[in-house]
């Protein structure tokens, strides 16, 4: 009677860690947007629904999760809209590289505020956004530019990047510091809040081209390279690099983004496939895309949910774990 409680506890214990590594394992459900709308980026909003860009379109999309609707809102004559975050305000706030100017669109009235940069500023590519811990708006453009929107005074702001083109993804850590990346220059920056001058920081590799930033909540910054296939650490504590290949013959580390759990999130267009990793055991997790062809070029999410957008067939997905 004891060996045969002894081989059912076994048993016992054996299913149960079976039924939970099968609880763990990600599961990605996709969501149609209206064709042509070619969704570049994605920001989950506060009441549970999630705005997009839709870049070829020049609008800003919605999706409704839970029933799968989607609308869109026009942003004016020749915009496309590149980046959306939320705002303080919880409202989407848009870089649109088309307007060359930075767009807020009301969640109530859908009414569209656009705050053009300066008189005489050049076409900057504009690209991506984030908010500072003063709830002032810091954005880059990819012809060599970078800038701060003030929202209570409304003045717009353009920097020169110190090395000219290429500053591409941009982040704010939670000790209130704000880095961008530069992919033309390989090489991510951080900017003086208060002076807007960036000071730039050299990663261990050689024109990594470094594409997207986003801090842990250590506030070290993680990088994805895409030249160089790799994802990179920088701690600005130690000022000391680290960096990991992703699997596979060719990756090509398109976006980065770190949960509330300090995990890992990238996208790999060499193997279609998203790619967690764990910075505690340093090791991989490929998720193969449902769709082929997906160019997920950038990754944002809230707890328990990571969100992308599939601009390559025109639509949204979300992991969930």
């Amino acid at each position: 009677m004891r060996r045969r409680g002894f081989l059912f506890a076994v048993v016992a214990t054996a299913l149960a860690w079976v039924a939970s590594a099968h609880a763990t394992e990600p599961v990605i459900k996709e969501y149609a947007v209206p064709k042509g709308s070619h969704p570049h980026d994605i920001a989950p909003a506060r009441n549970g629904g999630v705005w997009y860009t839709a870049q070829h379109s020049g609008e800003l999309g919605w999706l409704d999760p839970i029933t799968g609707k989607t609308k869109h809102i026009p942003l004016g004559k020749d915009s496309s809209p590149h980046g959306v975050i939320i705002g303080p305000d919880g409202a989407p706030w848009i870089t649109d590289s088309g307007l060359n100017a930075i767009v807020r669109v009301d969640p109530k009235t859908e009414k569209v505020d656009v705050f053009p940069l300066p008189k005489g500023t050049p076409y900057t590519n504009l690209n991506t956004a984030t908010f500072d811990k003063n709830g002032i708006l810091w954005y880059t453009g990819q012809s060599g530019y970078y800038g701060r929107v003030n929202l209570k005074t409304g003045k717009v702001e353009v920097f020169e990047a110190p090395r000219g083109r290429g500053p591409y993804g941009i982040c704010t850590a939670p000790d209130g510091s704000v880095y961008y990346a530069s992919l033309a220059g390989s090489h991510i920056a951080r900017i003086d809040t208060k002076t807007g001058k960036a000071t730039v920081i050299e990663p261990s590799t050689p024109g990594q081209g470094a594409r997207r930033v986003w801090a842990d909540s250590q506030s070290r910054i993680w990088v994805s390279e895409w030249n160089s296939g790799q994802v990179s650490l920088y701690d600005p504590k130690t000022k000391q690099w680290r960096e990991w290949k992703l699997p596979g013959d060719d990756p090509k580390t398109y976006a980065v983004y770190v949960d509330s759990r300090d995990i890992v999130w990238l996208s790999d267009f060499g193997t279609n496939a998203m790619v967690r990793f764990d910075p505690k055991t340093e090791k991989f997790k490929v998720i193969p895309l449902p769709s082929r062809g997906s160019a997920v070029r950038q990754i944002l999410g809230r707890p328990g949910e990571v969100w992308l957008p599939l601009s390559g067939v025109d639509k949204l997905a979300v992991i969930r774990e």
